[in-house]
């Protein structure tokens, strides 16, 4: 071989090995970069996974109800409140949402929101799967060119709202009622001896006495209705000392020995020795008087009035007041406790009071940490239970 061909040789080796090394450059560039993508599309799609949950999870801490409907009004988006407001479950999202939530005035007014009258406020009653009301905030969507494109509904519990409303309208009525009747009573005695009813004496006294009597009744309706409104908002301040029961309630016994008496009833005292409570000395004592009162004046005319006590495992004390009387029916005994709220109201009025005893035995027991309740069946006789803490040693 001569040298010019060997030297050929050596240039056509070397074109070839540049020709495969930048193949080879090529080839690894390139590879490099489908790495690189395929990074980046696993990092955006990990960002997007997180943004999404991070979504859902603060969706679902919501206490309102979320629902997102498209342009045919079928769910692309609810929350965990919604699907426990209406019971239905999230693998029904896609579903329209009369067909999901099988509400007709609820699809009604995502309709007309997705029909282009932009934002509607509604109020709408629900009775199962629990009964509720909710109110509606429906806001309409739009696509870039405004065309109409779904609706997101927005749900709040008003339910508590409306119950305290009522009890609220239910409350200034009642008030209004029980101070209306001794100030008409009074109103009218105070004509009576205007017009000329002073000049007979025995006319004159009868109707001081109404007077006298409804104006007591008028006191006392104001200072438990004070009472409680301090009840409610905690302003009052309990005097807790150790208070021996059976003390308390032979003072109790003190206060309407003559009352007793009067309807032919037996108090008995049941209260064993060495049971001591904490509580206010004052306080207690109402709540007693308002139990014992209550036990003579419905339970049965020459009839018997017990208060026992026992120790409770767990640091509290036990009194109870039993009445032997007609009973209470069982739709009232859940009620027995509101204010103004009456089993018998004819008979109630009759034997005076201003209605609110029960509800202030109940915020007084319970702004002591303790609490009360009611047994009682028809023809069986009533007894109150209150409990409170034992006293400390």
């Amino acid at each position: 071989m001569t040298a010019l061909n060997f030297l050929l040789l050596v240039l056509l080796a070397l074109v070839g090995y540049a020709a495969w090394w930048q193949r080879a450059c090529r080839l690894a560039v390139q590879a490099r970069r489908e790495r690189a993508i395929d990074e980046l599309n696993h990092a955006h799609a990990e960002a997007q996974h997180a943004v999404t949950a991070r979504m859902a999870a603060m969706l679902d801490s919501m206490i309102e109800g979320l629902i997102v409907i498209d342009a045919r009004g079928r769910i692309t988006l609810a929350n965990r409140a919604a699907e426990r407001m209406f019971a239905f479950s999230r693998m029904m999202v896609g579903g329209t949402l009369l067909e999901v939530i099988r509400h007709h005035e609820v699809a009604a007014l995502a309709n007309r929101v997705n029909a282009g009258e932009g934002v509607l406020e509604h109020e709408v009653r629900l009775e199962s799967p629990t009964l509720r009301v909710l109110q509606i905030s429906a806001v309409a969507l739009r696509d870039a060119e405004q065309a109409p494109a779904g609706a997101v509904l927005v749900f709040h519990d008003v339910t508590r709202l409306r119950e305290l409303e009522g009890l609220r309208q239910d409350f200034v009525a009642n008030v209004s009622h029980e101070l209306r009747t001794p100030l008409s009573l009074i109103k009218s005695a105070a004509e009576t001896l205007i017009d000329g009813g002073k000049n007979d004496a025995t006319a004159l006294t009868r109707f001081l006495e109404i007077i006298d009597k409804n104006a007591n009744r008028l006191t006392l309706l104001i200072d438990d209705l004070l009472l409680l409104a301090q009840l409610d908002s905690g302003r009052v301040d309990l005097r807790l000392e150790p208070v021996v029961l059976g003390e308390a309630v032979r003072d109790a016994f003190d206060d309407f020995v003559m009352k007793a008496a009067t309807r032919g009833v037996t108090i008995v005292h049941e209260v064993p020795a060495g049971l001591v409570a904490q509580a206010d000395p004052n306080r207690l004592r109402q709540v007693l008087a308002n139990l014992i009162d209550n036990a003579i004046k419905y339970g049965a005319t020459n009839g018997r009035v017990s208060v026992r006590g026992r120790k409770l495992a767990d640091d509290r004390v036990e009194l109870s007041v039993r009445d032997d009387g007609p009973g209470i029916p069982p739709e009232a005994t859940a009620r027995i406790f509101e204010r103004f709220y009456r089993v018998d109201k004819a008979r109630s009025r009759e034997q005076g009071g201003t209605g609110l005893g029960l509800a202030i035995v109940k915020n007084v027991i319970q702004a002591h940490g303790g609490e009360v309740r009611v047994e009682s069946a028809i023809g069986a006789g009533t007894e109150f239970f209150i409990t409170l803490p034992a006293a400390r040693k």
